[in-house]
């Protein structure tokens, strides 16, 4: 009888605390100049950022679209256009933000490609406002 009893008490305290203890629910409230909204999205904006990508054809048309459908069924992870600067199209690899991942890439694009290379874009000049 006195063992049930103690069972019955741990269990009530068991039971107790956990109903005591309990999801405490807040709100936060961030008050911020307007101004950093638009640092936020200035920074977002690619022309900013000093992005390297890797450059694995310079050429015709036909051959441009046929390398880049060919490099999409090899690597998968990287985002690839066709850029057209007269009188050759260039299939461009990546947005690599630091060099260091820009040359880990291209040692595996070389694999496949050997005449590819690292280079930073052209940024285009940003009006002032």
């Amino acid at each position: 009888m006195k063992q049930n009893t103690l069972k019955n008490l741990i269990f009530l305290t068991l039971l107790l605390s956990s109903y005591l203890v309990s999801a405490q629910e807040a709100s936060v409230t961030v008050i911020q100049d307007k101004s950093i909204d638009r640092l936020l999205e200035f920074k977002k904006d690619l022309r900013t950022l000093d992005i390297y990508k890797i450059q694995i054809f310079s050429g015709d048309r036909s051959t441009a679209e046929k390398t880049k459908s060919e490099f999409l069924q090899i690597f998968k992870d990287w985002k690839t256009t066709m850029e057209f600067n007269t009188p050759n199209y260039k299939i461009w690899v990546g947005n690599f933000r630091e060099r260091l991942e820009a040359d880990r890439a291209l040692a595996k694009i070389k694999k496949e490609y050997s005449g590819a290379f690292i280079f930073q874009p052209k940024k285009d000049k940003v009006s002032k406002k």
